[in-house]
């Protein structure tokens, strides 16, 4: 049975300040970012009704209306950040010490996800990741749950109650895992399907074929996934690639017949302009040919890769392929919920490979490329017109040290590299779900 909405979102909201968001990719295009020092944004029914310059703007609206203006000179108003990559149920487990990633799966993270066959206790952790989604700025988010139906429901339930835009599924696994973690490649196909069927399009929810990564899957279950993907147009597919050395040797020996690791996932059906895949660091030519061509999406996930210890993202090569590349948290994997951080790690693993990570690119794949990897780019990451009104107030002065530091930037690209650097989730003031404050 298809879920109902009791969500309801207030009319009109006006707010002045500091704006900035993305037009395009700065990398691609000069004149990507659009800053303006003094912004009127005008919010209707949870969609962008207006922005621009307040003193030209304002002359459109009569003095009552702008007496009802929030001033907010002294934040920054951008685009809610977005998560392509995290797991829900490994939160209890970030910060876990100690191994890679092969060991790391079966230290702490089968244990962990084990327990999710229970709905409450799915509800009680989505609540909190979502807690701390919300407080570090990220607004929507591509999540893995686990191989249990309940890990779904209770996270679309909690999301659906804060009006998030989310996109969720229950992981496929049939293999190489322990027997309480194992689907079949015929349950998985009818769960997966039930779920479809109960949550994608229901108010801002949408639903991923969610192989947990080719290792634990076998080929009939990866191509019963392909099936789920070409039966229900406009669901997603998300899983993992070429994250770990050791991984991708083991699926060249699960898949001997595949030219490549990604080609595991092309002869299965699961490529495609919804299709993320996350980390790809260790890709040849080849197979970065294949992701552009099939419009398929790399999550970065920076804290993970350095965490874990699985290597250095090739932003250059990907970015050679104009393969759309969005930022992933990747807890818990990842160190940390918050995207300023895992931007700060992203430019310093680009340093390591004698690759300047600008400000504005960074920025734009926490937010408009991020939109643009989950095809949600209509919707989401800007303040275009008739866009969802989903944005940050940010504090440039949350900290005694950025308070300092920021007083001496000579423009506001340095003031939001430093944001990217100092910054943490007490930079975010306020973030805004339709326009409204989040709870």
């Amino acid at each position: 049975m298809m879920q109902t909405s009791t969500n309801s979102v207030a009319a009109t909201r006006l707010l002045r300040g500091p704006l900035l968001h993305c037009l395009a990719e700065p990398d691609k295009q000069d004149q990507a970012i659009e800053y303006l020092a003094d912004a009127l944004l005008h919010i209707e029914n949870g969609h962008i009704a207006a922005y621009g310059d307040y003193q030209t703007l304002a002359q459109g609206y009569a003095t009552e209306q702008l007496q009802c203006v929030e001033d907010h000179a002294d934040k920054l108003m951008v685009p809610g950040f977005i998560d392509c990559h995290v797991h829900y149920p490994q939160t209890e487990m970030i910060a876990a010490y100690g191994t890679q990633l092969l060991d790391w799966l079966s230290t702490y993270t089968f244990p962990v996800e084990s327990q999710f066959g229970d709905l409450q206790k799915s509800r009680q952790v989505a609540e909190v990741f979502l807690q701390e989604l919300l407080r570090n700025g990220t607004t929507t988010a591509l999540v893995f749950c686990t191989v249990h139906p309940e890990s779904v429901d209770g996270f679309f339930q909690v999301a659906q109650a804060r009006n998030l835009r989310m996109i969720a599924g229950k992981v496929l696994m049939d293999r190489h895992a322990p027997p309480e973690l194992l689907d079949t490649p015929a349950t998985g196909y009818q769960q997966s399907q039930q779920l479809i069927n109960q949550w994608h399009g229901v108010d801002r929810l949408q639903y991923a074929v969610t192989p947990r990564f080719a290792p634990t899957s076998s080929a009939e279950q990866l191509r019963l996934a392909g099936q789920l993907v070409a039966e229900n147009p406009g669901v997603y597919m998300h899983t993992h690639l070429s994250e770990n050395h050791d991984e991708v040797v083991w699926v060249k020996q699960l898949f001997p017949e595949a030219d490549s690791y990604l080609d595991v996932y092309d002869q299965a059906g699961l490529l495609g302009p919804r299709s993320i895949f996350a980390h790809g660091i260790h890709l040849c030519d080849s197979q970065c040919q294949r992701l552009a061509d099939s419009g398929s999406a790399i999550a970065h996930c920076p804290t993970s890769n350095l965490f874990i210890g699985s290597g250095l993202f090739p932003l250059r090569q990907l970015q050679q392929f104009d393969i759309n590349i969005g930022m992933g948290t990747d807890v818990g994997g990842g160190s940390s919920f918050s995207m300023l951080q895992t931007l700060s790690e992203a430019y310093k693993i680009q340093q390591l490979q004698q690759v300047n990570l600008s400000p504005e690119q960074a920025f734009y794949m926490a937010t408009l490329g991020g939109a643009k990897a989950l095809d949600l780019d209509d919707k989401i990451g800007n303040f275009a017109l008739g866009k969802e009104a989903d944005f940050l107030l940010l504090d440039m002065q949350a900290t005694p040290l950025l308070k300092f530091r920021t007083q001496y930037c000579q423009d506001w690209r340095e003031t939001l590299f430093v944001l990217q650097t100092l910054g943490d989730d007490r930079v975010v003031v306020q973030t805004n779900i339709l326009g409204q404050p989040s709870h």
